[in-house]
């Protein structure tokens, strides 16, 4: 397993290995002994999947009461996975780091909690799975706008994206609380 450090304290692109031959591959998603050797979380407390057609942009979305860290991979075709750090006390307060995930390669990114995750389908559908270290808390979940000016996220956008209504009622980086 390689480990990817990005701009972003904690936030990181794990690479797993791969055995693969006639048959198919092989390949570990998952060992908490493992993965907390590498400063990663150990303990996850839910396990999300999502299938989305293409254009489906999902996001931005954290949790002020017991913020969620986000272990994502994809399962089935291929997205645009963005983090934006949350945090007032890091250096990376309001910066974004973004990552294309598929099928392909299989990596995996990390989110830490006090990051607002979201991603955009670029393949014909997706499946996603993610591992969250917080169970999902509705009354406490926040979305960023996706669009925000002051963020200046470089979504690979093909079309006009598909939003809920929530993902449309975002709020902008200056007026969300943040960690």
């Amino acid at each position: 397993m390689k480990i990817q450090a990005t701009k972003i304290p904690g936030c990181v692109i794990i690479e797993p290995e791969i055995f693969k031959d006639e048959r198919g591959f092989f390949m570990e998603t998952f060992r908490a002994s493992r993965y907390a050797t590498q400063g990663l979380p150990g303990k996850f407390l839910q396990d999300n999947f999502s299938q989305s057609t293409q254009s489906t942009l999902r996001g931005l979305h954290y949790q002020l009461e017991k913020p969620q860290g986000k272990l994502v991979q994809v399962t089935r075709g291929k997205i645009y996975d963005v983090a934006v750090d949350l945090r007032q006390d890091s250096p990376t307060f309001g910066q974004w780091e973004a990552i294309v995930l598929s099928e392909y390669d299989r990596k995996q990114f990390y989110v830490p909690p006090g990051c607002a995750h979201g991603f955009y389908v670029i393949s014909k559908s997706a499946d996603v799975t993610y591992k969250c270290t917080e169970a999902y808390s509705p009354e406490s979940e926040q979305t960023l706008l996706w669009d925000d000016p002051d963020l200046k996220i470089e979504w690979p956008l093909n079309s006009k994206p598909l939003l809920s209504e929530k993902d449309l009622a975002g709020i902008a980086l200056k007026q969300c609380k943040t960690f």
